[in-house]
């Protein structure tokens, strides 16, 4: 539809033009392991394999010339200084996971093979290729995260949604519920999840064992209780909470993936979001939930997105 396409335009410029887009905040277990030094390989298409050496096999141990990198990569990920969504945040190993799939890398992030990636990915999107997770390729990063989003793409482009019809609404079942609150969701959407949860858990015996992973915490708010919740001042300031959330489509879930100790399943303090982003429920949606129809917004590694047919051309714009 060429009024999805132009919108797709107009924020991406508006996107790179006045910056990047702040986190929606609380739209809104056992940890799980630590982040092991490799990741299970990616189903990935031809056009995501590195641009820097072998188009069919990744070598993640044979790229001397970005040992330095390499080296670079092992410091910062844990002590590089940023505030991608106007917060300081210490390192990038929360965004790990998705900087792998991105790049299209199954090895360690502290590998040449991981660095040589890289620089293939930043050759292709038009920065140095060094090798090196730095701040200007992170940001890049992330405007191409939230393009993937076609609720993002529509708020930007003609204001804030309305809700769905009643009628196109279906209520979760108790057993797929965190919690004793009933849970709403636009039926198409509740039906991919479901799909998407049972093949998590066949596919993965450490989901299958955990019984609180994948299930929803949240699904449809409705406008009105949307601007309840902004009638507190301060609190919908597009940092800790979004004036217009995209629970008010029917089309987004709050999903258990864990928690720290400590922490919350819906907890943005950054040492909960860095617990999340290790456990196999996160890392298992992140390489395979595309395959549904569903988007991440990764600041919060429990918010997901479904994408209906009639949106999925705005993402391809």
């Amino acid at each position: 539809m060429r009024w999805i396409l132009l919108a797709a335009v107009l924020v991406a410029a508006a996107i790179l033009g006045v910056g990047l887009f702040a986190p929606t905040g609380r739209d809104s277990a056992e940890p799980g392991p630590p982040f092991a030094n490799s990741m299970p390989p990616a189903a990935l298409p031809t056009s995501m394999t590195p641009r820097f050496g072998s188009p069919r096999t990744e070598t993640c141990v044979d790229a001397p010339r970005f040992a330095a990198a390499a080296a670079r990569n092992a410091q910062d990920i844990d002590s590089l200084a940023f505030a991608p969504f106007r917060r300081p945040e210490t390192g990038w190993r929360t965004y790990a996971p998705h900087i792998a799939v991105e790049i299209g890398s199954s090895c360690a992030w502290d590998s040449t093979g991981f660095a040589n990636a890289l620089a293939g990915w930043q050759q292709a999107n038009g920065l140095p290729p060094s090798g090196v997770l730095d701040v200007a390729t992170f940001d890049v990063m992330q405007v191409r995260w939230h393009l993937k989003r076609p609720f993002v793409i529509l708020n930007r482009a003609i204001g804030c949604p309305p809700g769905p019809p009643q009628d196109a609404l279906a209520v979760a079942d108790p057993r797929e519920v965190y919690g004793g609150d009933p849970v709403q969701a636009r039926a198409d959407a509740l039906a991919a999840l479901r799909r998407m949860v049972a093949d998590a858990r066949a596919q993965d015996p450490a989901i299958a064992r955990d019984r609180q992973a994948l299930l929803i915490f949240s699904g449809y708010r409705s406008p009105e209780e949307n601007d309840v919740r902004c009638l507190i001042p301060g609190s919908c300031d597009n940092v800790s909470r979004a004036p217009c959330s995209a629970h008010r489509t029917g089309l987004a879930f709050d999903l258990v993936v864990g928690a720290a100790p400590g922490g919350r399943v819906d907890s943005t303090e950054n040492f909960n979001r860095l617990a999340q982003s290790q456990t196999p429920a996160y890392r298992w949606m992140v390489r395979n939930a595309h395959r549904y129809g569903f988007v991440n917004y990764v600041f919060e590694p429990w918010h997901w997105e479904w994408s209906p047919p009639e949106q999925r051309g705005a993402t391809r714009a």
